[in-house]
């Protein structure tokens, strides 16, 4: 049987250009790794302080990015991120998967894989996600576990007043714990 990894993200999108993006990174198997949240309250545990910690050193790691608001929930966390204007990033595009990858040639693959470590986004998502883990881990006294899921959801904020909506739903997602989709007592529902 073969299977084939469908991409989540835009294939004609340059996601190294200026944007704003409203991440969602969950844990590997929606684990509570990060802490809990009692009657809209959140308590982060030491890992969820690691993940905030890691989080709020993204533009300290890639010049011309900002975390605005964000949130560690107990297994996963919301964070819109932005990517300021910087003209010397060029733009860069997803390989098409129209045939399928099996019939990529050689030099196919390798230009896109140099295009793929260009792109701003996915890199600063694989930082923060080996960083966090790598630290976590240590904690543990293991190594490779999987602490996040392979890949992140992302949005394309495309105006003001959708950047107030995501920021207004980051701020009361403690309080919506009990019916979120992503809180384990919701997953059979």
């Amino acid at each position: 049987m073969e299977f084939h990894r469908r991409s989540i993200r835009l294939k004609e999108y340059d996601y190294s250009s200026y944007g704003w993006y409203f991440v969602t990174i969950c844990a590997q198997d929606r684990e509570l790794y990060f802490g809990n949240v009692e009657n809209g309250c959140l308590k982060l545990s030491k890992f969820g302080e690691i993940a905030q910690k890691y989080l709020l050193q993204i533009p300290e790691h890639f010049q011309n990015t900002e975390i605005d608001e964000y949130i560690v929930m107990p297994n996963h966390i919301h964070a819109v991120i932005i990517i300021e204007n910087d003209n010397s990033v060029g733009v860069i595009h997803e390989l098409p998967l129209q045939n399928g990858l099996i019939q990529q040639s050689p030099e196919q693959w390798r230009e896109w894989f140099k295009q793929r470590r260009q792109m701003l986004l996915p890199k600063i998502i694989g930082w923060f996600k080996m960083n966090s883990a790598k630290q976590i881990n240590i904690l543990l006294n293991q190594s490779g576990i999987p602490l996040w899921q392979r890949n992140y959801y992302e949005r394309i904020i495309r105006n003001n007043k959708e950047l107030n909506r995501i920021r207004q739903y980051i701020i009361s997602n403690p309080d919506n714990w009990e019916t979120d989709r992503n809180n384990p007592k919701n997953f059979n529902l």
